[in-house]
């Protein structure tokens, strides 16, 4: 893609931040490298020369909005840094999932409380936890001045223009909106692999689950936009998409065309240049037959389905207010197992609710034991505000939640471990993330989200490699490739070289994030 150069008199704002988003890329950062005549549009939008870092706290939607609010930023003119102490401004997107994830970001902020660290520096709490606390962290830590949480997000630019004129304190904190936060500019953190965001926000209430009060209602974006998302996606060297939602089988398409969830799945395969497609996370009371079916029409559809059951007692799933029992979630398991490929299963599991017993706990195990998933996250209850939960006083003993957690993922272990092992001569086709240069092992996760080791290089960062298992533990495999010859991720005529060259190398943003992986109380 060619240099293109941005004009100080640009008139249209859309087209400049294109012009932007379409910068070429320093390859021994991975970041943009802007013209000088940027800086002209820089300081009409307030953000010349100013730095800002991004910490992220929580799920794969988490960080994803993190990119697009540093997009906003960088459209602005800021520039990313790797550390809260060169920053301009420093943004906390927060998880309110559970009490620790809320209480780091206290402590985060606390540490600006000494020695004037906060002087001269804007810093924001975004997410759950600012939507969760409103105005009252003005009050708690008076060094913050932006409060917004994620369905707020669209609001951001005024924000910032805000407090960019001054302004010492600015909120974001409605729930009541139909929009999704879209930008014009979303600073990707991965070069091969792009998040995707269909629906916003959740309607379901359980009964433990802060997100209803925290993202608001769902909010579907119109297929043919996803769709375009896509293929812009693909035309910039990405070849795995992973679609996001809070529950993301809710989706629905508000356009005219109605497509349903299996449609939009369908659609998203045929893609010219998608490799791979993931989604996370599903509901059981959303997951129908047609999702496996397109599943098993499309191998471009990862086998891997994430469907959180929370617990294996109808009694207490009654009480958390999922809307099924245990039957009707093994009756979704039961036509996952029935497809035509073999289909990895994850889950998240919660141990300790309010009134669960040990007979409850042990119909727990039995289902672990009885569907016998490749991955578990699983967590002791804490009640979150605001939820129904919040208020029921039949509470378990926290030893007793850390003895059934331990249980339960000792169980987990011998399961996983036992699967795996089934694998062994087996040869897969991976996606390379990563390299330890220590142990000079190639890291790599199959179509079915396992995680698989080979001797490598730092070369193989982003190529697709045939790598024939030779050993397994619990949590991972260990294998030797089979082929030398790389397959980059990047489909195309000129994309394998912008791989090679630098483009689209990982950003230099300061994303710092705990836990990304599985839905803690999620779906």
């Amino acid at each position: 893609m060619e240099n293109t150069h941005l004009s100080s008199q640009t008139g249209n704002l859309r087209d400049a931040l294109i012009q932007i988003r379409n910068a070429p890329l320093a390859p021994e950062s991975g970041m943009a490298v802007m013209p000088s005549t940027r800086a002209d549009i820089a300081q009409e939008l307030g953000g010349e020369g100013k730095s800002f870092y991004i910490e992220t706290f929580g799920c794969q939607m988490n960080v994803h909005d993190s990119e697009k609010v540093a997009g906003v930023l960088m459209a602005r003119g800021y520039r990313p840094v790797d550390s809260h102490e060169e920053a301009d401004v420093i943004l906390y997107n927060t998880c309110s999932i559970r009490e620790k994830a809320a209480q780091k970001v206290f402590s985060r902020l606390g540490a600006f409380r000494k020695g004037g660290a906060a002087a001269g520096k804007i810093i924001g709490v975004l997410g759950c936890v600012a939507q969760q606390e409103g105005e009252r962290f003005f009050e708690r830590t008076p060094h913050v001045s932006l409060v917004c949480g994620s369905a707020s997000y669209a609001q951001l630019p005024d924000l910032l223009a805000q407090l960019e004129s001054g302004n010492r304190r600015v909120t974001g904190l409605g729930l009541d909106t139909e929009a999704c936060f879209e930008t014009e500019f979303t600073r990707r953190d991965n070069r091969f692999r792009a998040y995707l965001t269909i629906i916003e926000g959740c309607s379901q209430h359980c009964a433990f689950c802060v997100v209803p009060m925290t993202r608001g209602p769902e909010r579907s974006r119109p297929g043919e936009r996803i769709i375009t998302e896509c293929r812009r996606l693909v035309d910039g060297g990405y070849t795995e998409i992973q679609i996001l939602g809070q529950i993301v089988n809710a989706w629905r398409d508000p356009s005219p065309a109605r497509w349903c969830f299996a449609e939009l799945l369908a659609r998203i395969a045929e893609v010219r240049g998608v490799r791979r497609v993931r989604f996370t996370t599903s509901h059981p009371l959303y997951f129908t037959p047609d999702i496996v079916a397109a599943i098993d029409s499309h191998p471009t559809l990862c086998n891997q389905i994430h469907l959180p059951v929370q617990a294996g007692s109808s009694r207490v799933l009654a009480r958390m207010l999922r809307g099924y029992s245990r039957e009707e979630y093994l009756e979704r398991i039961n036509c996952i197992r029935k497809a035509r490929r073999a289909i990895s299963l994850s889950t998240d599991m919660i141990v300790g609710f309010c009134g669960e017993g040990e007979d409850d706990f042990l119909e727990t195990l039995s289902l672990l034991r009885e569907v016998e998933y490749d991955q578990v996250f699983s967590f002791k209850f804490s009640p979150r505000p605001n939820t129904p939960a919040r208020d029921f006083s039949d509470t378990v003993p926290e030893e007793e939640k850390s003895r059934r957690l331990a249980e339960l993922q000792e169980a987990q272990r011998e399961i996983q471990l036992r699967r795996n092992l089934k694998l062994v001569g087996q040869v897969f086709e991976v996606l390379v993330e990563g390299y330890q240069p220590r142990s000079g092992q190639a890291v790599g996760r199959t179509t079915t989200n396992k995680v698989l080791n080979f001797h490598g290089e730092s070369a193989d960062i982003g190529c697709y490699q045939q790598v024939k298992v030779t050993s397994a533990g619990p949590n991972s495999l260990v294998g030797e490739r089979i082929c030398d010859k790389r397959q980059s991720s990047a489909i195309g005529p000129d994309l394998e070289h912008r791989a090679q060259s630098g483009r689209g190398t990982q950003s230099a943003i300061a994303h710092r994030q705990s836990a990304i992986e599985g839905g803690a109380y999620g779906s």
